[in-house]
């Protein structure tokens, strides 16, 4: 099965993303091919702005790329998945109309007749259309925030802002937003060894992505301390509970949110619970 893995930005979070999922991902100095540990399947690395159109071609039977960019080439494929992870954070992208700081446009219907650059020309056309609005959008070759001050506005894509800020470029409206999605091809969709093996690796990928932000929690606990450390635990948890040796103990054992473990453990120890040990995780299957 060919599966397409986006080249550019997105490249190293998703071999990451790959090989905690249990697929070992090497890009070696045939770049457009990587290796990877299963033999029944071929990597092939294409940009995400033209991921879809090959996925819908039939080129690849499974791709990685954006939301925007199937919404840009209006891609007619089979959406699998939604996998939130990106370059920098787990937030989605968002594709903003911004303007310099001394602009004085403030509002959207301001750029009636205007001009703007974007490189994500047909959703930018779409979006002014629906405003009604008349408006020349330009495509842009990169470096688009540069060209906020030759045209009267750009839309680009930012994950934190902080090129925005970067640029002295100020916010008017928000296009959309996007996460990463898994697409697969309609015929191999339809088939039916292809729709399994697709399935199978879509939920290695949410599970390794689910496992990022967690964490395994072991204790052993004395069963007169038992019920004020599992008052503890987050009340939708449900904790492993498992005898010892050592009749008068019991091990707990738990998976939870990263951010609660660490508020979690020292109120662990102080009820009664010992030997308590943290670990990460590779996967979480639901």
């Amino acid at each position: 099965m060919r599966v397409g893995i986006p080249k550019g930005s997105l490249s190293d979070s998703t071999i990451d993303l790959f090989e905690r999922a249990g697929y070992r991902v090497n890009v070696g100095s045939r770049s457009y091919f990587p290796s990877v540990d299963d033999p029944e399947v071929r990597c092939i690395m294409f940009r995400a702005q033209e991921m879809s159109r090959y996925v819908e071609d039939g080129v690849l039977d499974l791709g990685l790329t954006g939301y925007d960019w199937v919404c840009e080439n209006d891609s007619d494929v089979v959406e699998v998945c939604e996998l939130v992870y990106a370059k920098a954070t787990a937030r989605p992208v968002r594709w903003v109309l911004a303007v310099p700081k001394e602009s004085p446009i403030r509002r959207v219907e301001e750029f009636d007749g205007k001009i703007v650059a974007s490189e994500l020309v047909n959703v930018v056309r779409r979006f002014f259309k629906e405003q009604g609005l008349s408006v020349k959008v330009e495509f842009s070759w990169g470096a688009t925030e540069v060209k906020a001050r030759l045209v009267d506005g750009i839309v680009d894509v930012t994950e934190t802002g902080s090129s925005l800020e970067a640029n002295e470029l100020r916010e008017v409206a928000e296009i959309m937003t996007s996460t990463t999605r898994l697409i697969a091809n309609r015929s191999a969709w339809a088939d039916g060894w292809k729709r399994r093996k697709i399935e199978s690796i879509a939920m290695l990928l949410q599970g390794a992505i689910e496992a990022r932000a967690k964490v395994g929690l072991k204790m052993n606990v004395g069963r007169p301390d038992l019920q004020t450390v599992l008052a503890l635990l987050p009340s939708e948890l449900s904790p492993t509970i498992s005898s010892l040796a050592d009749q008068s103990y019991v091990a707990v054992e738990v998976v939870l949110e990263e951010q609660v473990e660490r508020e979690l453990v020292p109120a662990l120890k102080e009820a009664g619970a010992s030997g308590i040990i943290t670990y990460a995780l590779k996967k979480v299957i639901p």
